[in-house]
């Protein structure tokens, strides 16, 4: 079919929302800022209808068209796999109906519309008492795109990632079908979907499992300078029955001052020792942990979290905590994005790098890394800590290493745009080559989160054993490979293939 043709026969689909077809730069873009596909239109649904009229019609040319359709979220994809080059993208933002509907009960939870925003369910929840169990870091982001791919925080050994804490979804499969599916009901488009990358519906109704919120945070960080007592002790935390809500950590290469940059947000418990401690030149480990409680356990929790921190081991001059509210701990990384915002380095290429690292080869990969490959931390942060698999449901298409307790390990670069230097988009990008060759060559047994790969042969060797099972729901829920192209790991099923 002609462009003209395709054009035309959108523009006669009848739909509550509206279809754009010029001025759409924006969907071209994500926070990677490195990948830029112009589509043929974007939708703005109104309805779930709108989503599953604009798939059918699509699905229903055939293979007289390579048209795809990608479901767009908050645009925080980092390597374009929410772009359709000359396809149709849905801006999910524009699917805010119905309203949030929250059910209290013994076990309660929340019906949301995936384009939904996580800050605005954690405000909304909160007026009933109520929070989501597990988040990201970030929560300026739907919750299609976070179930699409896992939703792994601080929270995740306790809690496991976002897509254990899911009790029922809504999908568009590539058909245009419309499935309600959860582990009784469609399990397999539902295991499939969750981690799913969107290879096999559009998530476009979520319900999500609720616990009783807390009202205040006690946010701690401490530093190690050697990795095996850093690691030893985040691993005793993740296991450990009573333990702190949130457990995380970060690198620190070569950074002057480093403790003088927390005391905007922390105290030192120490302040004369705190002022001694000199970071530079070091390889340096910063566990942050976070304990949530409300006022009136505040004598219980302190006494709690003294127990806790009794059985660390780290430098003890490098003890601050803070004292902040259950949302400003949450949405700490808003904070920070509006700072960038002014200076004007949020709009810039994010060569992220997201790792997962089985434990048994933790220690070979943290050697050859952090002060070889790496010998500064000046691009952006380096979060480092283990979960534990244990706590996340199994048959989901999530890729993970074999082992059950793993390492997140992210590299969160910032990319400054016209530089050829260290700070530039180049020099970084090798960077990550170089980890990534390393962990094929030592046999690390890494997987990627938020995994991108240009060939199905990369994929097939990312998905392992898995990959069968994979394929076969892709051939089952969206036989043409209409969804998500963005990801490069089907290819449409056109005329010109067949040919």
């Amino acid at each position: 079919m002609s462009f003209s043709a395709i054009l035309s026969s959108l523009k006669q689909l009848k739909i509550e929302g509206y279809f754009s077809f010029k001025n759409f730069d924006h969907v071209a873009k994500d926070f990677g800022n490195r990948y830029h596909f112009l589509p043929l239109a974007v939708l703005y649904p109104k309805s779930v209808s709108d989503i599953s009229a604009t798939v059918k019609h699509v699905f229903n040319m055939g293979t007289t068209t390579e048209l795809t359709v990608a479901a767009r979220g908050h645009g925080h994809s980092l390597e374009g796999q929410a772009q359709a080059y000359q396809g149709v993208v849905i801006s999910m933002e524009s699917l805010r109906a119905p309203a949030m509907r929250f059910h209290r009960g013994e076990l309660p939870f929340v019906d949301v519309s995936a384009g939904e925003l996580w800050i605005n369910i954690l405000h909304e929840s909160l007026k009933l008492g109520l929070t989501p169990k597990s988040w990201t870091d970030y929560l300026h982001l739907t919750v299609g795109g976070t179930l699409s791919n896992a939703g792994i925080s601080g929270q995740a050994f306790k809690h496991g990632p976002q897509i254990n804490n899911v009790y029922q979804l809504e999908v568009v499969t590539g058909k245009g079908e419309v499935i309600t599916c959860s582990e009784e009901k469609n399990a397999d488009l539902f295991y499939g979907v969750l981690g799913g990358l969107g290879q096999f519906g559009i998530i476009t109704r979520a319900r999500i499992a609720l616990q009783p919120a807390p009202k205040k945070v006690k946010w701690i960080r401490v530093l190690y300078s050697d990795f095996s007592t850093f690691s030893n002790d985040q691993e005793q935390l993740i296991s450990s029955k009573d333990s702190f809500d949130y457990v995380e950590g970060f690198v620190v290469i070569n950074r002057t001052g480093l403790l003088n940059n927390w005391r905007s947000t922390f105290k030192p418990k120490d302040p004369l020792f705190a002022r001694k401690f000199s970071s530079e030149g070091k390889v340096l480990y910063c566990l942050e942990v976070a304990k949530y409680f409300n006022p009136d356990e505040t004598a219980n929790t302190d006494q709690n979290i003294d127990a806790l921190l009794s059985t660390l081991n780290y430098i003890e001059s490098s003890l601050f905590q803070s004292e902040v509210s259950y949302v400003e701990f949450l949405d700490r990384v808003h904070v920070s994005e509006m700072k960038l915002q002014e200076k004007g380095l949020w709009d810039v290429p994010h060569p992220w790098l997201n790792l997962l690292i089985p434990r048994s080869k933790i220690h070979d990969f943290t050697q050859e890394v952090f002060g070889k490959i790496l010998t500064d931390t000046s691009h952006g942060p380096i979060l480092i800590y283990p979960v534990n698999k244990s706590k996340w449901i199994k048959g989901t298409s999530m890729v993970t290493p074999e082992e059950d307790i793993m390492y997140l390990i992210a590299f969160l670069s910032s990319a400054v745009p016209s530089s050829t230097g260290k700070d530039g988009l180049e020099h970084i990008l090798s960077k990550n080559k170089k980890i990534v060759n390393f962990c094929g060559k030592a046999n690390i047994g890494m997987k990627k989160y938020l995994p991108h790969y240009t060939t199905q042969e990369d994929w097939k060797v990312h998905f392992g054993p898995r990959w069968e099972t994979f394929a076969r729901r892709k051939s089952t829920y969206d036989p043409l490979a209409i969804l998500a192209p963005g990801h490069g790991i089907f290819k449409r099923v056109s005329l010109l293939q067949q040919q």
